[in-house]
């Protein structure tokens, strides 16, 4: 029995108290004889001697009761642990220990007052001492709980509902850090199985055009068509008033023959000369294709602009 409700050295005299009642000290009923040989309890002489004052058989919770009440005769003589709680266990430990602060001065005899910590009703002023002492991750939802009825809810219905509170929001944290999870290797697999830069260059290296083609752009596909045919030579009286579809076939038929004539020259090209190159004043003077050079892409475009306006 010392072993079980002895006080340990520096442990809070509420504290102590909450103890001793899990250990079953109101189902231990002692004569006051039997309550001096247990010896020193509570570290306090003034409580120790009074636990074994009176004669009769008293529970040991009643006497350790009635001995710290006599010790301590105003109510702000006792305080609980000061600091903060870290967690929602701890946290219904403090509530449970200012339940038993009440109960030291309770009226012992009033039958019809609990017994038991945890029938305690919390009231309002335990309430704010306990969300006072809640960190600042729970204070601000604990702080707007409100009790609903008139009649304050015991002890024990307030810690069933904060551990369901702890449950949901352990369950809705465990549910963000799995999406979490998810989220990052989603992520990783993305970063895995995406193309090479190089291929990302090369596509934006095709949507560029080159000069001829810029300077085409400003104007419309029947003008390109018409520049095309002039610059090759075309007696352009005798195209003027065709369809755009006729100017379209006879550009296809000049292009034709030029990559015809082109693949012709190559084949029958000479080696490359030692020779410097003539300067510009001497090079023969050739017509300018202002569709040369012309990408597939580009040319393809604006057949499917001939075919719109047709």
């Amino acid at each position: 029995m010392q072993k079980d409700f002895s006080r340990l050295p520096g442990e809070h005299i509420i504290t102590w108290l909450l103890r001793c009642w899990d250990n079953g000290a109101s189902s231990l009923e002692l004569e006051g004889r039997e309550a001096k040989q247990l010896g020193s309890l509570s570290r306090e002489g003034g409580i120790d001697k009074a636990i074994g004052k009176k004669a009769q058989a008293l529970s040991l919770w009643r006497r350790l009761l009635s001995s710290v009440r006599e010790r301590y005769p105003f109510s702000k003589d006792v305080v609980c642990r000061p600091g903060k709680w870290t967690t929602m266990e701890r946290g219904i430990q403090y509530l449970r220990e200012l339940a038993v602060r009440e109960m030291v001065y309770y009226d012992l005899d009033n039958a019809q007052l609990p017994t038991d910590p945890d029938e305690v009703q919390c009231t309002r002023p335990m309430w704010r001492k306990f969300v006072r002492s809640a960190p600042s991750s729970y204070a601000n939802s604990l702080a707007v709980i409100d009790w609903k009825s008139e009649e304050a809810p015991t002890v024990d219905e307030v810690a069933g509902r904060l551990r369901q509170y702890e449950e949901s929001l352990s369950s809705s944290l465990i549910s963000a850090v799995e999406k979490l999870s998810q989220d990052i290797r989603q992520l990783k697999e993305d970063i895995s199985y995406s193309p090479p830069a190089q291929t990302r260059i090369a596509a934006v290296r095709s949507k560029r055009f080159s000069a001829p083609e810029r300077g085409y752009r400003a104007y419309t596909p029947r003008d390109i068509l018409w520049f095309y045919l002039r610059d090759h030579g075309e007696d352009m009286r005798k195209w003027d008033g065709k369809p755009t579809s006729t100017l379209r076939a006879r550009v296809r038929d000049l292009q034709g023959k030029t990559a015809v004539k082109r693949d012709s020259s190559r084949k029958n090209a000479a080696p490359v000369s030692t020779r410097q190159p003539p300067r510009p004043s001497e090079r023969p003077d050739r017509t300018y294709d202002p569709l040369e050079g012309t990408s597939k892409s580009f040319l393809q475009e604006v057949n499917s602009d001939y075919d719109e306006q047709d």
